[in-house]
């Protein structure tokens, strides 16, 4: 059956093209909006600043607010040096992805946040630290109700963003898919990479259509490729409705016509 005429809207960018033909292949009517170019690792200044930070001891704490953003780091840095600095430092993962990075590296923290893991859950177990200059890994974007807390209690906050993406040349396409997803003009969005669907909701605040395309995304059938993608959802508060028994584009966009009909049915509650 597949799509049968879905409206899909996919935010490839290096692959735009063959994504369009998948999509018509499996019976859907795809809008394509690039989103992403990529940056050069010589032009993330804020890690290797945030890095040299660490070196010389100006941060006594760092916060890990994703799993990928902190393997952006290391990536970006060199395998293992990231790890080894952190070992100095209190440090406080956000939730259990970043943990299970640490985990993996070594890599001990200071206090675990608990469940659901927000910017407010993070304040209150962090409350009582004596930490004041704090570092904060973000991914992509600003977190300002947790840099707000954390400068209200009198830290002096550095927010390192970790950028691999940036923001294509052209941004029109991405910000009419922004208007269309506000209007309710897409059933369906497949993801491929993590910085897709930030770099859209961006483009939704720039637009002044925030609120409607956050409302409009809940009844989304929102195609993941895997789960460093997923997780990216997760910390916009979104879930992802599927993932593909492998993660790659053509079976991401098979599985997700197979399914994407029944998934309307039940998240629309038809």
């Amino acid at each position: 059956m597949g799509f049968a005429g879905l409206r899909i809207l996919s935010l490839e960018s290096r692959r735009a093209e063959e994504m369009g033909v998948l999509l018509r292949k499996h019976g859907g009517e795809p809008f394509i909006a690039p989103s992403m170019r990529e940056v050069p690792i010589a032009d993330n200044p804020e890690v290797f600043a945030f890095y040299e930070g660490l070196r010389k001891d100006e941060f006594e704490m760092v916060i890990l607010l994703t799993g990928v953003g902190a393997r952006a780091v290391d990536s970006i840095l060199g395998p293992g040096l990231f790890a080894a600095e952190l070992k100095r430092v209190a440090v406080v993962p956000r939730g259990p992805k970043p943990q299970a990075v640490l985990r993996e590296w070594g890599v001990p923290w200071a206090v675990s946040v608990p469940s659901p893991n927000t910017w407010r859950e993070l304040l209150a177990v962090t409350a009582d630290r004596p930490e004041r200059r704090v570092a904060v890994q973000e991914y992509g974007r600003s977190n300002e109700d947790l840099l707000g807390g954390l400068r209200a209690r009198g830290c002096q906050v550095t927010p390192v963003r970790v950028y691999q993406w940036a923001l294509p040349i052209d941004t029109a396409p991405l910000r009419e898919a922004a208007r269309r997803v506000a209007r309710g003009e897409f059933d369906v969005v497949v993801l491929t990479t993590s910085m897709q669907l930030p770099h859209l909701a961006q483009m939704a605040e720039e637009e002044g259509v925030a609120v409607p395309f956050r409302e409009a995304m809940g009844k989304i059938v929102i195609c993941s490729i895997g789960p460093t993608t997923s997780e990216s959802l997760e910390d916009m508060g979104l879930r992802a409705d599927m993932e593909p028994s492998i993660p790659k584009m053509g079976i991401l966009v098979k599985e997700a016509g197979e399914q994407a009909n029944d998934i309307i049915a039940r998240k629309r509650g038809i």
